[in-house]
């Protein structure tokens, strides 16, 4: 599973394993984050709890944006904006798939859109956002 590239520099800092996503597959335009839901995700409802969702949204579209081919060092960017929907509950014991594909920008802002999916390929949210590359050191 993709989450260093070839600089050593982590994909993605300690709050993906607070969460517990992880990078499932990673290129060009494209990212996919996985997600095991348990019960630290749940609301008081017993669904997924929604920032959790739009975790998986943002996460997934912001890595759309930032990747390179080895050797180069992936980008780093931040969300400037995010617009979510939440389709379908997800319960505990789910495994949730974001995909993210970057649909624009240019040199210093992109779009990104992404569809969550559970195990069973029902789609459960989905969302847009708008993030901005941040300098290089």
């Amino acid at each position: 599973m993709p989450d260093m590239p070839s600089d050593s520099t982590p994909v993605h800092g300690p709050f993906a394993g607070l969460v517990g996503y992880e990078l499932g597959d990673w290129s060009e335009g494209r990212a996919i984050v996985t997600l095991q839901v348990v019960d630290h995700h749940m609301n008081r409802t017993g669904i997924l709890h929604g920032g959790v969702m739009a975790t998986l949204i943002d996460s997934a579209c912001g890595l759309a944006g930032c990747y390179r081919a080895p050797p180069a060092p992936s980008r780093r960017a931040m969300t400037l904006s995010l617009h979510t929907q939440f389709l379908g509950p997800a319960l505990a014991g789910a495994r949730l798939t974001a995909e993210a594909t970057q649909t624009g920008g240019g040199r210093q802002t992109f779009f990104a859109s992404c569809e969550v999916r559970d195990q069973h390929g029902q789609l459960v949210g989905r969302g847009d956002g708008t993030f901005r590359y941040r300098r290089e050191a």
